[in-house]
Parts: C-alpha cells; sequence; structure tokens
C-alpha cells in the first residue's frame, strides 16, 4: 500500500490519504477477505487482521482503510506506549502579556501563561472521523489500550484529567479502528484484554495460496511468473518441513526475487550466487548454537537439496555443483569460522 504525503490542512496534520499501490495482488482470496472486513467496518464495527509474520495484515489493513476513502492515522504497538500516547497531553505554555501605559510615567505589566492541550492520533482521529490503523497492537501493554474500551463501546473518549477544557470527546460517525496482531510473537507481546477483544470482529488471515505468491513476487520484483514460481516453490517446500526457528514467508521470497532482478541471476544450482543467496536468507531462519554443526550441516544439504529439486541447473553441472557446497559446508575451515562466529 502507497501512502501518498500527509493531507496539508493544518487540522490533520497526523493524518494521511492511502492510495491502493499500483502492484497491489487482487485474488478472490483477497478480496473476500477485504469485502468481509469492510462489511462489518461499515456496519459500525472495529476490524482486528490476526496472523503471523509475513501474511500481509498490515497491507490488507492499508487496502481495507483506503477503500473506505477517508484519511488514515496509523500508530504501532510498543512496550512504552501509554494512554497519554494514544489521547494527548499537555504540551507547552501560551503565555499572554499585557503592557498598560494608560498613565505616560507609569508602567503596568500582567503576564499569564497557560498549559496548552495537544490531541494525539487516537483523538484526532475520533474527532474528525478517520480510520484508525492500530498495528501490531498487543505489543503495547493493555492497561495502555483501556481508553479504547469507551471508545467501542459507548462511542465516548474519557480525556486525562489534566485537559481542564473538555472532559469528554463524542465520536465521530465516520470514526473506525483497524487493528493487526501477531499471536505467534513471543518477545514484547502481551495477552490483550477480553474486554477489548469481545469489541472487535478478528479476521484471520494466514499464509497466502501459491497463486497469490506467484502474483505478489512476480508483481513485485518484475520478473516473469514462470521465472519466479520455482523460488516459491522452493520457500513453501522449506516452510512445509519445519525444520527452521523463524518460518520463512512471503517476504523471504521477495527478497530472493528482487536480488534475482538486480543481480541477473539464474534460477539455477548451478548458478553460484543464486545458491548463495538462498542459503543466505533461508539459513538464517534457524538459530544454532556452537555445538549444533551437525545440526547446521543437515540444514544446509536439505536446503541444497530442495534448491536442486525446484531450481535444476544443467545435466552434469547441477551434481558438481550441490557436490561443492556440501564439500565447502563440512570443511574444517568453514567449521571453525561457524563455531568461531557463533561462540563470539
Amino acid at each position: 500500500m502507497a501512502i501518498v504525503a500527509a493531507l496539508q490542512d493544518t487540522r490533520i496534520a497526523n493524518a494521511l490519504a492511502p492510495r491502493r499501490r499500483p502492484d497491489f495482488v487482487q485474488t478472490p482470496t483477497v478480496e473476500a477477505i477485504t469485502r468481509r472486513a469492510l462489511a462489518y467496518l461499515n456496519a459500525g464495527f472495529s476490524v482486528h487482521f490476526r496472523g503471523p509474520a509475513g501474511t500481509g495484515k498490515t497491507t490488507l489493513a492499508m487496502d481495507t482503510a483506503a477503500l473506505l476513502n477517508r484519511p488514515i492515522v496509523m500508530i504501532t504497538g510498543d512496550e512504552e506506549m501509554a494512554t497519554g500516547t494514544l489521547v494527548g497531553g499537555q504540551r507547552g505554555y501560551h503565555v499572554r502579556k499585557v503592557v498598560d501605559r494608560f498613565v505616560h510615567n507609569v508602567t503596568k505589566t500582567e503576564e499569564t501563561a497557560e498549559q496548552r492541550w495537544a490531541d494525539h492520533r487516537l483523538t484526532t482521529a475520533y474527532r474528525e472521523g478517520y480510520t484508525l490503523i492500530y498495528d501490531e497492537f498487543t505489543r503495547s501493554r493493555p492497561e495502555a489500550n483501556n481508553v479504547l474500551l469507551s471508545v467501542l463501546e459507548e462511542g465516548l473518549l474519557v480525556l486525562p484529567a489534566q485537559n481542564q477544557n473538555e472532559a469528554y470527546i463524542k465520536v465521530h460517525p465516520n470514526f473506525r479502528v483497524i487493528f493487526t496482531s501477531n499471536p505467534q510473537e513471543y518477545a514484547g507481546v502481551h495477552d490483550a484484554q477480553d474486554a477489548l477483544g469481545d469489541r472487535i470482529v478478528t479476521i484471520d488471515v494466514g499464509h497466502a495460496d501459491r497463486e497469490l505468491e506467484i502474483a505478489i513476487a512476480a508483481a513485485r520484483s518484475g520478473l516473469p511468473s514462470a521465472t519466479v514460481t520455482p523460488v516459491i516453490d522452493l520457500v513453501r517446500e522449506f516452510r512445509n518441513t519445519g525444520e527452521y526457528d523463524q518460518a520463512p514467508t512471503l517476504r523471504s521470497s521477495l527478497m530472493i526475487c528482487r536480488m534475482m532482478a538486480q543481480e541477473g541471476f539464474r534460477v539455477a544450482i548451478d548458478d553460484a550466487q543464486f545458491v548463495q543467496v538462498c542459503l543466505d536468507i533461508l539459513g538464517a531462519k534457524s538459530t544454532f548454537s556452537g555445538k549444533a554443526n551437525g545440526k547446521r550441516k543437515q540444514q544446509h544439504e536439505m536446503l541444497l537439496s530442495l534448491i536442486e529439486h525446484h531450481c535444476p541447473g544443467r545435466a552434469t553441472s547441477g551434481a558438481n555443483q550441490h557436490q561443492a557446497w556440501s564439500d565447502q559446508a563440512a570443511s574444517p575451515a568453514l567449521r571453525g569460522i561457524q563455531a568461531e562466529t557463533t561462540d563470539a
């Protein structure tokens, strides 16, 4: 999803105008998910796209927001998020100074200073009726999101006591929220409150099917579908093996395809540069301790076999190249480098 420059109106300085990116791939599966999400949003509900990394949750959120045809405000959850980060707070002072010289030889000065309230993104979206995209909201501590409970249920935003000019804001009828989260993450992720989960509609987003992954890889890399198909099949089969610590996603396929487009690699086991890129990107999905060189070599062999199967080279050189890569992985010098790097 491409986002154009921030809108110029000072009232909406924090808002963006979304536009569907030119290479956005629309398939029946994507269209069905988008249609469901739009139906819930148009009915006044908030939507939550939930799925593992690399499944396009944020892209779906941005595309759905673009179809609502209203400005968006985007925030990303993190451990430091607090209610004030969402709503706003006191920012600076308004100073007023009056100098009275009514009597020519007497000067009277009166000076007052008042703290000024500044809206943050939630409040801006709430007032103006924009779409709020709250990306990875479970990375924020649950108490930071408590302010959303009354927003989503009663349509009322309760402002902190520091704002002495107004205590509440009524919801704009066009205000909507789209959440995203990754339930498989464990570092820096919190469980969402049941009360918040009860107020939103969750749509689970899984890995794309093969046809969609091929279409996206071709669109993003500029390569023909026939060229990217072996890479997609290679990554998908590796994902199905389960022999990794972090699942390889469509992003891995896109990295390989973009390097192919940039460097002109051939999709073949006998293209050493292509093989090295595959090993760099896919091999990084597993972490091995200093004593796990045997397991590292097994995964290395497995990746080479997958590359040879999906990206065969010339009749003889492919097998020779596979053996060369295997010999390199088994060399004492390489094992020493691996162990030294791991110990460091």
